[in-house]
């Protein structure tokens, strides 16, 4: 049974961002479990998390709408170019998918320097990277909840299939937690 794709919810204000109880700092002792929490919030508010990315991109563009499409278009060629190579190499694939802070972090850091030579490095600073900071801070801060983890794994148990999760497909970000489900599944039948 293939899923057909959908779009997330918009998740209220008071939901995405609510009261400071519900930020706390990640442990940067166990990358597993802020990896976690990262993909889970990416998951659960990804269309908050693209609708700033929209409002930022809309600024940018409009103050600068040629160094915007530029720095779009070599965003989109680079991380294109690695996923195909993630698919194609074992090496690569075998990096992305134990580091993909790492792997995100080098394809940035390629766009940059492809745009670098173009001069068009402070739309990719103020109209790519900091968007995606913004992003990454949210989802970092961003205590779970019980409605986003049962959302997270309704998706990655195939009954839903959503842009973010098809992105998180292509960085191998879901393997884990479908096995996870799985196994938890397999488990509570077998009781």
């Amino acid at each position: 049974m293939t899923a057909k794709m959908e779009l997330a919810p918009l998740r209220a204000w008071d939901d995405f961002c609510p009261g400071m109880d519900r930020f706390a700092k990640p442990e940067f002792g166990d990358l597993t479990k802020w990896n976690n929490r990262v993909i889970s919030n990416l998951l659960y508010y990804q269309t908050n998390y693209f609708a700033v990315a929209v409002v930022v991109f809309l600024i940018v563009g409009f103050l600068n709408p040629l160094g915007m499409f530029l720095g779009g278009a070599v965003v989109a060629l680079v991380f294109m170019g690695s996923v195909w190579a993630g698919e194609n190499q074992a090496t690569v694939k075998n990096f992305k998918r134990k580091n993909p802070t790492l792997f995100i972090i080098g394809v940035m850091a390629a766009s940059y320097f492809l745009l670098s030579l173009c001069g068009g490095v402070m739309v990719f600073i103020f109209g790519i990277t900091f968007p995606m900071l913004l992003i990454l801070i949210h989802a970092s801060l961003r205590l779970r909840n019980m409605k986003n983890r049962l959302e997270n794994n309704i998706e990655s148990v195939g009954l839903k299939k959503t842009p973010m999760g098809i992105l998180m497909d292509l960085l191998d970000q879901q393997e884990e937690k479908v096995s996870k489900v799985r196994d938890f599944i397999e488990g509570k039948l077998k009781e």
